[in-house]
């Protein structure tokens, strides 16, 4: 289990790779890739700047690994969040689910996913082609999702 934060960007083929190296017991590996979106028009954003809290988010990053650890029989897992000024198009976020079967790496993947997208103490602010910047918050339906896993205990 593995996450960091960091500033450069990551190869998703090469991440995968030295996360299973070696491994006969993983039969599913699924990945999230997260891109920074562009859009169009006066609304499209041409830079999205991501701020944390180092120490504390790297801590609360693991913690949330760890329970989807608990919940799903995970063989590996790993999470790369990007932080600084991103433009349309750069690598975000990665989420690396392996597991023997192909249920728990896809439940544990968005588990993980709904968590960064409304609970991960990561502040992002959007630059709009307009000039305009934006803090960004969870959207209700980002939310709606993570609430379902307060919900579910799925068996081990």
């Amino acid at each position: 289990m593995t996450v960091r934060v960091e500033r450069e960007d990551f190869d998703v083929g090469a991440e995968v790779a030295r996360l299973t190296v070696g491994r006969s017991d993983i039969g599913a590996i699924v990945t999230f890739s997260g891109t920074v979106r562009g859009g169009s028009g006066a609304d499209a954003i041409t830079a999205m700047t991501l701020e944390h809290y180092p120490g504390m988010t790297e801590a609360e990053l693991a913690r949330v690994e760890a329970e989807a650890g608990k919940r799903w029989p995970l063989k590996a897992s790993l999470i790369v969040h990007r932080i600084g000024t991103l433009k349309p198009g750069e690598n975000i976020v990665l989420v690396v689910t392996a597991s023997a079967h192909r249920q728990a790496a896809f439940a544990a993947a968005e588990f993980l996913m709904d968590y960064l997208k409304t609970r991960a103490p990561f502040w992002k602010k959007e630059m709009r082609a307009d000039g305009q910047a934006r803090w960004v918050a969870a959207r209700e339906c980002d939310r709606e999702a993570a609430g379902r896993w307060e919900e579910i205990s799925p068996p081990r």
